[in-house]
């Protein structure tokens, strides 16, 4: 199970296709799920404050596992940074490998594909609400500057084959 996280704009979901495609090259099938799908999938309710991203991160957790344990190579793409979470999924999830996608905040103002930063909302993790990094991530990842999706999904790989979660 490998769940790769970082701010918004961090590249978590280019990474996590890239990384799906390397695997299914590798004959494998894996599960990708993806916050923003996830999100519209559950029907989640459009507040974005720290209780229902809370309760929508331990949701996908909690199907990792259901899926985790049926087989499944799953790969979680989400911000969910919160401390909680990151631990409930070392405990819980088999084979579990955290990636943090680490994008200095002025990369991720300057790449802004939804628009997020520009919306001052007040529901922007990372800089209106609390960003709980992980504390000791498998792997932390730069990914901006000459590191391109492909490259960060071959690091990716690269340490789930040295680990045998592959």
């Amino acid at each position: 199970m490998i769940w790769i996280t970082g701010l918004s704009g961090a590249g978590k979901s280019a990474v996590a296709s890239a990384f799906v495609e390397r695997l299914r090259a590798d004959g494998h099938a894996p599960v990708y799920l993806d916050g923003d799908e996830l999100r519209s999938a559950l029907d989640a309710a459009p507040d974005f404050g720290m209780a229902q991203r809370r309760q929508l991160a331990c949701t996908y957790a909690r199907l990792c596992r259901l899926l985790s344990e049926q087989g499944h190579v799953v790969v979680c793409a989400t911000i969910s940074l919160q401390h909680r979470v990151h631990d409930w999924n070392r405990r819980h999830l088999p084979c579990y490998v955290e990636v943090l996608l680490d994008v200095p905040l002025e990369e991720l103002h300057r790449r802004d594909p939804k628009a997020i930063y520009r919306a001052a909302d007040g529901h922007i993790v990372g800089v209106d609400l609390a960003a709980e990094f992980p504390l000791a991530p498998h792997l932390r990842i730069p990914n901006h500057g000459t590191t391109s999706p492909d490259r960060a999904a071959t690091r990716i790989h690269e340490f789930c084959q040295a680990r045998g979660v592959l």
